[in-house]
């Protein structure tokens, strides 16, 4: 029998990574995720998180297409009439109006309506064992509410099973979107997003704004026909001379009505310290037959109550949704079956198999 030479293979030298393997597993890890990339709730993300929406905003852009139509019809076909009879300042009004519609809807919905972050798996035990007090690992009974006092008054605050902890005062669960919001007002989709503590301002500036805007183009459009027919003209020629008079009259007559009536029903809220959630439930109406049914939130003063729904600080938002997450939790680990080796690799371990059946080829001889 033919002696056989054969050298050992450091096994440390196969543990060791392609370099392109090597390479991809850097890049991961150089790449570091925000949190808004893992958010649970049902929203969507633009500019690296800085604008939030909600996942179904379909009906925004068509909030948007009908005031720029209606403004673009208006600037194109009926300010030229009224500069020209009456005065500059016409057109000069109706794009300030114009302007500070568009900024206050976007304000409205690209920003964050006061979302509250979930609870972690550690306080959500935390939460389960203070609530759970049968004793028994098989039975737990439902979490429902905790009472606590508010000027004086009992509030009640309902546990989320989504997020896992207590709402606190004035806050609801938007189905839509699937979160706690902060003073949840109502999901409202003509904006695309939720109006809650953060952005309630901006809404109610965009409908008072807007109600503004509608009735200044719906009483210029007005004008505009009768000087027509002022000069002679009927009423036939007037709108065939100026055809895009007729649709801006037709989708103002049909939304004015809505908007003043929405602005109403708003200012009334902010002067009441109310929100559409809990006036829609009648949350602290008479009717509910408790006797200290009062809003306890009140100021007991209309100034005061618009004060500090309008004009106070403005919170910031909680969920730090352009923050990292933690190292563990941004670079999920990588196994060595997930790594692809390069194709020389394979054809390394085919040519070193050939080797082996070589050798013992020869030892048996």
């Amino acid at each position: 029998m033919k002696n056989c030479e054969y050298q050992q293979i450091d096994p440390r030298a196969l543990s060791v990574l392609p370099s392109s393997a090597q390479n991809h597993t850097e890049k991961k890890a150089q790449r570091p995720r925000r949190k808004w990339e893992v958010f649970p709730g049902k929203n969507r993300f633009f500019c690296d998180g800085r604008i939030i929406l909600a996942r179904q905003n379909g009906v925004l852009p068509l909030t948007l297409s009908l005031i720029i139509v209606t403004c673009g019809l208006f600037f194109a076909f009926d300010c030229p009439f009224l500069v020209k009879h009456l005065t500059v300042f016409i057109p000069v009004i109706g794009g300030v109006l114009f302007v500070f519609v568009v900024l206050s809807l976007l304000r409205t919905s690209f920003t964050d309506p006061g979302i509250l972050p979930r609870a972690t798996p550690d306080e959500a035990a935390d939460v389960e064992k203070q609530i759970d007090t049968s004793g028994s690992s098989t039975y737990r009974p439902p979490p429902r509410t905790k009472e606590i006092l508010i000027n004086q008054q009992v509030v009640k605050l309902k546990y989320c099973f989504t997020c896992k902890t207590f709402r606190p005062p004035r806050t609801s669960h938007c189905s839509l979107c699937d979160n706690c919001v902060e003073r949840f007002d109502h999901h409202c989709p003509w904006v695309g997003n939720c109006v809650g503590k953060r952005n309630y301002r901006f809404f109610y500036s965009f409908i008072i704004s807007l109600s503004f805007l509608t009735s200044f183009i719906f009483g210029c459009v007005i004008t505009h026909i009768t000087l027509r027919t002022q000069a002679g003209k009927t009423i036939v020629q007037a709108i065939q001379e100026s055809p895009a008079s007729v649709v801006e009259l037709v989708v103002c007559f049909f939304s004015i009505w809505s908007i003043l009536g929405l602005s109403g029903f708003h200012t009334y809220l902010v002067a009441s310290n109310l929100t559409t959630n809990e006036d829609i439930k009648g949350s602290w109406s008479s009717k509910r037959g408790a006797e200290d049914s009062g809003n306890p939130y009140t100021y007991n003063s209309i100034i005061t109550n618009c004060c500090a729904t309008l004009c106070g600080p403005m919170p910031p938002s909680l969920i730090d949704r352009r923050g990292f997450l933690p190292h563990d939790e941004a670079i999920p680990a990588v196994s060595a079956s997930e790594i692809e080796l390069p194709p020389f690799t394979a054809k390394n371990d085919a040519h070193m198999e050939e080797n082996c059946q070589d050798i013992s080829l020869s030892c048996t001889a």
